[in-house]
């Protein structure tokens, strides 16, 4: 450490250095006593050294609750969201996805988990009077190649699925420029862009929003079914790094989750957190459920039909659980212009709703559910761009869901 870049007494650096004390670490770790002793240093001196380290190192300055009352500090208010783009969905939300922690979007194959990311990586790119963040999102594959066709496609039904938008703004956005695209395949991979990459990104205020799709893919393919113990080490570092890469700079962190299907006895059948009639349920345990803020589970239920001008299959999107939201459900249809929610009946039942999840769990509340430069190791995702690496890899079916 550079004792002389700090605004101290050089009798105090003098002394510090006799006592062969080296890091801001040790300066810290150690007692007022202790450290009078190691330095033969007065308690006034110490107790300066000690604030002084402390200001250097800390990330920020702190924020009293007067300042929260009066506005200063926009990006810590509790009440701030970013949109789904649907105010069904919004509905569900209570405004949207928060701004802070990690928002876990688990389901099955082909449930629209991707579509409603991709919405969501649009959504960000509004300015902040319209529900989003006015900045660009990045978005991390560990699985399937970037579907830059499908992307495209929302981006030219941006006017319809918000209507209440400006037309010069839904047009005049470069969607498509404001979204990198990294390729994880593996656990190394995945912790390198989390920790050297996305970071830069954020603190040049080029995103707001990170999307991992998906998490569960790297650890799958990395560790046995029987490693669990191995596997919660590097699980609770990657949570660690998206927490605190989502405070520092406000920005919301979504986490596509797969889904396993739960054994009776099993650890993941008695951590269903009311969801007790399904057979497939959210991967990764507790030790990961215990590190996400909001977990929804998205669905394809029975009937309806695919077609070129999109699926007619209906969805659920239902709130598992979240310290701010009850338990609760929508149903939605992804189109071609993304994701709505269907607006809800005028009365509908908490039986019907509550029923799927046994007689002794608690109804469902759906009331309020009516309608309310680049970076090294990214890519763009230039709009309009055929020459795009991952065009040619997807199918022309567009609007295909994952």
């Amino acid at each position: 450490m550079d004792w002389e870049q700090l605004e101290l007494n050089p009798r105090v650096v003098a002394a510090v250095k006799r006592a062969r004390v080296r890091t801001a670490r040790e300066i810290l770790s150690l007692s007022g006593p202790d450290l009078q002793r190691l330095t033969r240093l007065s308690q006034a001196d110490v107790h300066h050294l000690h604030l002084t380290v402390a200001a250097a190192y800390r990330p920020g300055l702190p924020v009293t609750a007067l300042q929260l009352l009066r506005g200063e500090c926009p990006s810590l208010e509790p009440g701030r969201r970013l949109t789904l783009g649907c105010p069904v969905l919004d509905g569900l939300l209570r405004g949207g996805v928060p701004l802070t922690g990690i928002t876990e979007l688990a389901g099955e194959s082909a449930a629209g988990k991707t579509q409603l990311c991709l919405q969501l990586c649009l959504c960000a790119q509004y300015p902040p009077e319209h529900g989003g963040l006015g900045a660009g999102a990045v978005y991390i594959c560990t699985e399937d190649a970037f579907p830059a066709k499908r992307l495209q496609q929302l981006i030219s039904f941006q006017a319809r699925l918000r209507p209440d938008l400006p037309l010069a703004l839904t047009q005049g956005l470069p969607f498509s420029d404001n979204i990198y695209v990294e390729h994880a395949p593996d656990l190394g991979a995945l912790q390198a862009c989390i920790s050297r990459r996305v970071p830069i990104l954020l603190s040049r205020g080029l995103v707001r929003l990170v999307v991992l799709d998906s998490v569960a893919a790297v650890f799958r393919s990395e560790f046995e079914a029987s490693e669990a113990r191995e596997r919660a080490g590097p699980l609770l570092a990657l949570a660690v790094a998206l927490h605190r890469l989502s405070h520092s700079f406000s920005a919301p962190v979504i986490c596509v989750n797969q889904v396993t299907d739960a054994v009776d006895d099993s650890d993941t059948a008695r951590c269903h957190y009311g969801l007790t009639d399904r057979r497939a349920l959210p991967s990764l345990g507790i030790i990961w459920a215990n590190q996400v803020l909001v977990r929804l589970m998205l669905s394809r239920l029975p009937g309806g039909t695919e077609g070129s001008g999109g699926s007619s299959v209906p969805r659920r999107l239902e709130v598992v659980f979240a310290p701010h939201l009850p338990q609760a459900a929508c149903l939605c249809s992804v189109g071609q212009e993304g994701v709505r929610g269907l607006p809800a009946p005028a009365r509908c039942r908490s039986a019907d709703l509550g029923s799927r999840r046994g007689s002794g769990a608690a109804a469902l509340d759906t009331g309020h559910l009516k309608s309310t430069p680049g970076v090294a190791g990214f890519s763009l995702c230039k709009q309009g761009d055929p020459s795009h690496p991952h065009q040619k890899d997807l199918a022309p079916k567009a609007q295909s869901d994952r």
